[in-house]
C-alpha cells in the first residue's frame, strides 16, 4: 500500500481497534511545513568569473570570504550563492541565508552536487532540499522527536489485512509434528541420545517456526506527496525522502524503519527469479514451508535417482544445469526438470548444489557459522551432538526446514550407498562447503574449515532423526 497525493490530509486519529479497521487518515502537519519552507533565490554574479568549474552557473562568485558572502546574501532568506576558498583554493562552498544568519557548507560533485548522503543533478535541487529539510527540522523537531511514539502501523491495512496466516499454521503444524516426534523418541534405547531428545522437549519454543522476515529497506526518492505507512505523517523533501522495503513495497521514513516489525510479507511481483534470492523472502513470497526448488528437485532425485552411482558427487553438464536454473527463474514451480527434458539425473541434482551455492545467505548462516566450527571440534561424541543441536535451534526458521528437509533426504541416500556408493562422510564432502561458508572471504580460513563442514554434514545426516 502506498500513500499517495489522493490521501486524506486530515490529522484525525486512526480507530484502535484493529477489528473495526478504517482507511488510515494521514498527518498534514510536515505536509504544511514544506509548502511554508522559504524558496531558493539564487544570486548571480554580475561579473563573469574566470575558472569557473563548468558544472557550476552564474551563482558562482569566485573567491570571496565568509564577510563578503554575508553582505552579498544579507536579508533575502532562501538566497544563496556558490565560491571558492579563501584558505583552501579549489575546495568549494554553498553559502545559504536561512533563519537572518548565513550558513556555509563544503560543496562537492562527482557528476551530482552534494553536501551530505543526498545527490543533486543541480544546484538549485540541492538548495530547495536544504531549505525544506532546514525550515521543518527548526520547526518541527520536537513533534518529529515524538513521530515514531504513536504509530498507526499495527491499524493501516498492509499489517492487518495482509498479514500472513499461512506461515502461523504451517508454524503449529510443524512445531507440533516435530514435539510428536520428540515424545516417540524419548522411547529409544540408545542411552547417549536421552539427554538431548529430553532437552529438544523442553527447549521447544513456537516462535522457531514463525517464518520472521526484517524489511529489505532502501533509500527511495518518491514523486509525488507521500506518507509514513508507520507513523503516518510526510515524507519530506525532494529526493530520498524516505526508504522502500524492495520486498513488499512498504514506505516509511528512514527514522521509522528502526521500528518497523520484521513482519515483512514479500510480494512475488517484486521476485524477480529463485536462483540467488534470499532463501526466506523466497519462501514467504511463495507461502511454502521451503524453497520449491528444493522441494521439486528432491522430488525428481528420489523418483529416479537415489541408486544413480556418484549421486551429487558426479557433475552434469554445466549448460543444462543453467538450464534448469533459468527455468527455475523464469517459470517458478512450473518448471519442467522430467526425465523427458533432463534424463541425466546429475542435471538434477547439480541444479540443486547450485541453487544452494548461489544464495546470499547460506542455509547454515554466516551468523551461526562459527557455532557450528567449534561444535564440530569437541572430541566427545555426546557433548558435540548436543552443542550442534543447539546451534541448529539458532537458525532461521525457513533455513531450519530447509536443512531438516535436505537431511532427510541424504539420509535416504545414504541408505542406497550399495548402489550409488555414497556415504554420509562422501556427501558431506559434497555438501560442506555448499551448505556453510565462513562470513569472511579468506581461502586460508575456508581451507582450514573444510573438514569442520564434512564433518558438521556428516553429523547432521546420521543423526537426522534426533537433531532435527
Amino acid at each position: 500500500m502506498a500513500a499517495s497525493s489522493n490521501s486524506s490530509l486530515s490529522g484525525s486519529s486512526v480507530s484502535s481497534d484493529a477489528e473495526e479497521y478504517q482507511p488510515p487518515i494521514w498527518k498534514s502537519y510536515l505536509y504544511q511545513l514544506q509548502q511554508e519552507a522559504p524558496r531558493p533565490k539564487r544570486i548571480i554574479c554580475p561579473q563573469e568569473v574566470e575558472n569557473r568549474p563548468k558544472y557550476y552557473g552564474r551563482e558562482f562568485h569566485g573567491i570571496i570570504s565568509r564577510e563578503q558572502a554575508d553582505e552579498i546574501l544579507a536579508g533575502v532568506e532562501g538566497a544563496y550563492i556558490l565560491r571558492e576558498s579563501q584558505r583552501q583554493p579549489g575546495c568549494y562552498t554553498l553559502a545559504l541565508r536561512f533563519g537572518n544568519q548565513t550558513l556555509n557548507y563544503r560543496l562537492f560533485y562527482d557528476g551530482k552536487h552534494f553536501v551530505g548522503e543526498k545527490r543533486f543533478e543541480s544546484i538549485h535541487d540541492l538548495v530547495t532540499d536544504g531549505l525544506i529539510t532546514l525550515y521543518i527540522e527548526t520547526k518541527a523537531s520536537e513533534y518529529i522527536a515524538k513521530m515514531t511514539k504513536n504509530p498507526i502501523y499495527e491499524h493501516i491495512g498492509y499489517a492487518t489485512l495482509l498479514r500472513e496466516k499461512v506461515s502461523r499454521r504451517l508454524s503449529r503444524t510443524k512445531t507440533e509434528s516435530r514435539k510428536a516426534s520428540v515424545t516417540g523418541e524419548e522411547n529409544t534405547p540408545v542411552e547417549k541420545i536421552t539427554s538431548l531428545v529430553r532437552r529438544a522437549a523442553l527447549t521447544q519454543n513456537d516462535n522457531h517456526f514463525n517464518y520472521e522476515k526484517a524489511h529489505n529497506f532502501k533509500v527511495y526518492t518518491f514523486r509525488g506527496p507521500h506518507w509514513c505507512e508507520y507513523c503516518a505523517n510526510f515524507m519530506w523533501g525532494l529526493i530520498a525522502q524516505g526508504v522502500r522495503c524492495s520486498d513488499c513495497g512498504l514506505n516509511v521514513h528512514k527514522q521509522c524503519s528502526k521500528y518497523v516489525p520484521n513482519d515483512c510479507q514479500p510480494d512475488l511481483k517484486r521476485i524477480k527469479r529463485v536462483y540467488c534470492c534470499d532463501l526466506t523472502t523466497l519462501v514467504k513470497a511463495h507461502n511454502t514451508q521451503r524453497p520449491m526448488v528444493v522441494d521439486i528437485c528432491i522430488r525428481e532425485i528420489e523418483a529416479r535417482g537415489l541408486k544413480s552411482e556418484g549421486l551429487y558427487r558426479v557433475s552434469g553438464f554445466t549448460e543444462h544445469i543453467e538450464d534448469v536454473k533459468m527455468a527455475f527463474d523464469r517459470d517458478g514451480d512450473k518448471a519442467d526438470i522430467s526425465a523427458s527434458l533432463y534424463p541425466d539425473i546429475n542435471i538434477i541434482a547439480g541444479a540443486l548444489k547450485l541453487y544452494f551455492r548461489d544464495l546470499p545467505i547460506p542455509v547454515i548462516t554466516y551468523e551461526t557459522y562459527s557455532k557450528f566450527i567449534e561444535a564440530a571440534k569437541i572430541s566427545n561424541p555426546d557433548e558435540r551432538l548436543e552443542a550442534v543441536h543447539e546451534v541448529l535451534m539458532l537458525l532461521p526458521a525457513a533455513h531450519y526446514e530447509t536443512l531438516r528437509y535436505l537431511m532427510i533426504h541424504l539420509k535416504k541416500v545414504t541408505l542406497n550407498e550399495k548402489e550409488n556408493f555414497m556415504n554420509s562422510e562422501n556427501l558431506g564432502i559434497v555438501f560442506g562447503p555448499t551448505l556453510m561458508r565462513p562470513p569472511e572471504d579468506s581461502t586460508l580460513t575456508t581451507l582450514n574449515d573444510m573438514r569442520y563442514q564434512k564433518l558438521i554434514v556428516q553429523i547432521l545426516i546420521e543423526n537426522e532423526d534426533v537433531l532435527f
